[in-house]
């Protein structure tokens, strides 16, 4: 033990544990179906993602199908974000929707008029997957 008058620290006590760290870090998927690609972004979409988020563009544009992007579960967005939904606006053939915008990233949608570039809804639309029963016309 230690008294109040010691200068050595308390060698019996445990180590402090590390402080736990704040903040989900994000990811990025993109599932081609067979009508749409659907982009899901999850956890903190930063700087950290720049190349992920590049990728994304590109697959995407690549399928050459609408894109929903599905922001159900984003924590946080930075202006690396805000710049990956205007690439994706501005490059896709077709307009871009956004699904499930929580309040942080409408605000950001907002203050930029990025929001005026896409379909903002608040629902989750079908989503069909490609399979090899998948009918390809209704």
């Amino acid at each position: 033990m230690r008294d109040a008058n010691s200068t050595k620290g308390d060698e019996s006590a445990e180590p402090a544990a590390p402080a736990p760290v704040e903040g989900d870090s994000g990811s990025i998927h993109v599932i081609v179906g067979a009508r749409t690609t659907r982009i899901v972004l999850s956890g903190e979409i930063d700087a950290e993602l720049a190349a992920e988020l590049n990728e994304a563009t590109i697959e995407a544009e690549d399928a050459g199908l609408p894109i929903e992007v599905d922001a159900h579960h984003v924590t946080f967005m930075d202006s690396s974000g805000v710049a990956f939904l205007a690439r994706l606006s501005v490059r896709s053939q077709h307009r871009v929707t956004l699904l499930r915008v929580p309040p942080t990233v409408r605000f950001l949608l907002e203050v930029t008029r990025i929001g005026e570039m896409l379909d903002v809804v608040d629902e989750d639309r079908r989503f069909q997957p490609v399979g090899p029963d998948t009918p390809l016309d209704d």
